[in-house]
Order: structure tokens, then C-alpha cells, then sequence
């Protein structure tokens, strides 16, 4: 397939038109938009969290556990979920020794996680270990690898905080894309980053790379403390895999109508990908 030099987007744009994490944008997939929502469940109680798993049933693609609720509720909450039909991204950030990131890493396989997260800082011998040892777990237990994700830099640091409280004299998009490339290379299946280092990271990876992006703020939802944000639209243009999207859903008045709209406009930018301008 031929990239034309006219096309909306350029590279990057024509990239979400290939594969990506074994999605495609054409026929029926631009359909299945939803299945790339990642929903936040930054809530406090297993209540809570069930009472939105059964709301957003069949509307989104897979469900977020972050520190809150998996401290607050245990291990068992992955479980509870799965057990529910819903598919659970581990997302809590390992960063340790090589040895300990690796057992961890086992774990997440055995508790058949989708995806899970570590820190990309951590290290090319870290994230190799993590890497290797879920898939080896995976393949002992004959179930699937969980993916293992590599967290960049937070989507609430500014380039202000990133230089005077980090210590980092580089623009943020230069060291994701630096972190994004460690990950790679070391065997990771993708990287986190905020909306606006999606293109950079796509255009140094290519498209075997998953990008998960958090920061996603529909127009009509508060940006609340995310600073390098971009609409769901934007952001599937721009080639993100995945979009994790918390409070615009968990808290709306209708969290399942609140989705809908969010993978209509989803679906509105894959379409525009699809038509090159006259």
C-alpha cells in the first residue's frame, strides 16, 4: 500500500491505516473504535468499580486498574473484573531491581492481565527482564502473554517541572521518544506517553509499536490536572493504539452514553485517515 504525499496527516496519519497492534483502520474496524477505550476505574471501592464494569459492558475495550483500586481492594479485583467479561490493564508502574520487576512480571501473567505497566526509566536490563520473563510465564501456563507496557513521562508534567524540579535541560518529547526506544529494543510490546509525543514516538518506532495514551480530553469534558492533552480524535489521528480515559467516563451522568460519544468521534478521525483531500 502507497503512502500518498497528500494525505491528511502525512506518515503518521497513513500509519494508523496499517496495523497497529492488529487493529485496522477500514471496513468494519473503523466500527470497532471502542474496543481501542481503556477506562479508567480511578475509584475507591470494588462497588464502584462493578457498577461501572456492568454500565460500560460491551462499550469499551478493556478496564484500568491503578493504584487506588488495586491497594484499596486487593489482587482479587483483576480477577472480579475478568470474571465479569472485562479484559484488566495492570497499570502499576513496576520499577525495582531487574530480578524483582521479573517476578512481578510473572504474576501479571498468571493473573492473565491484558497489559501491565512499568517504568521505561527503569532500565534496558529491567524492562528485558519484565519482557521476558511474562512471556516465559505465559508460555508455561499456555495462556496469553500479557502485554508489558512501558511507562515514559507522566501526562501531568509540564516542560517547566520537567527542567527546574527533574533536572532534565531536553524538551519532554526527546526523552519519551529516547525512553520509547529503550523499551523497544528491549522487547516491550509498547510505551505510555501524553497525546502530543504520539507522532514522534510513532515516526521513531513505526507501527509494530503499541502507544498508550492517557491525557485524552474530549472538548466537552474538563481537562482536569492533565497538561499535554489532546481530544480523542486527535490522538487516533496523531496513531495512538489505545486510549485511556478516566473521569470524561466515570463521572459523566451517563458513563456508557459518555463512551458512545467519545468512540463516535473516535471513529469520525479513522474515517477521515481513510479519504485523502481532493
Amino acid at each position: 500500500m502507497q503512502v500518498s504525499k497528500q494525505w491528511p496527516h502525512g506518515k503518521v496519519g497513513f500509519i494508523m491505516c496499517c496495523a497497529v497492534g492488529g487493529a485496522k483502520l477500514g471496513g468494519r474496524k473503523v466500527g470497532e473504535m471502542r474496543e481501542r477505550i481503556i477506562v479508567a476505574l480511578d475509584v475507591p471501592t470494588r462497588a464502584e468499580a462493578f457498577h461501572l464494569v456492568k454500565q460500560l459492558a460491551g462499550w469499551v475495550g478493556a478496564y484500568k486498574v491503578g493504584m487506588q483500586l488495586y491497594n484499596s481492594e486487593g489482587p482479587d479485583i483483576v480477577r472480579d473484573i475478568q470474571l465479569m467479561g472485562g479484559r484488566v490493564f495492570v497499570d502499576l508502574k513496576f520499577h525495582d531491581i531487574p530480578n524483582t520487576v521479573a517476578q512481578t512480571s510473572r504474576v501479571m501473567a498468571r493473573r492473565l492481565a491484558f497489559m501491565y505497566t512499568v517504568h521505561a526509566g527503569g532500565g534496558s536490563k529491567m524492562l528485558r527482564a519484565a519482557a521476558q520473563a511474562a512471556a516465559e510465564e505465559a508460555d508455561i501456563l499456555k495462556v496469553e502473554k500479557p502485554l508489558a507496557i512501558g511507562v515514559t513521562v507522566l501526562t501531568s508534567i509540564t516542560q517547566q517541572e520537567f527542567e527546574q524540579e527533574m533536572g532534565m535541560k531536553m524538551p519532554i518529547v526527546e526523552h519519551v521518544v529516547a525512553l520509547a526506544k529503550l523499551a523497544q529494543q528491549a522487547g516491550l510490546d509498547g510505551v505510555v506517553c501524553s497525546p502530543q509525543e504520539i507522532a514522534p514516538v510513532r515516526a521513531a518506532c513505526g507501527h509494530k509499536l503499541l502507544i498508550i495514551t492517557p491525557g485524552v480530553r474530549p472538548n466537552w469534558a474538563a481537562t482536569d490536572d492533565q497538561a499535554r492533552i489532546m481530544t480523542p480524535g486527535e490522538a487516533i489521528q496523531a496513531g495512538a493504539s489505545y486510549l485511556v480515559i478516566g473521569r470524561p467516563i466515570i463521572k459523566a451522568p451517563n458513563p456508557r452514553e459518555a463512551a458512545q460519544r467519545i468512540a463516535e468521534e473516535m471513529n469520525k478521525a479513522a474515517t477521515q485517515l481513510l479519504t485523502p483531500p481532493a
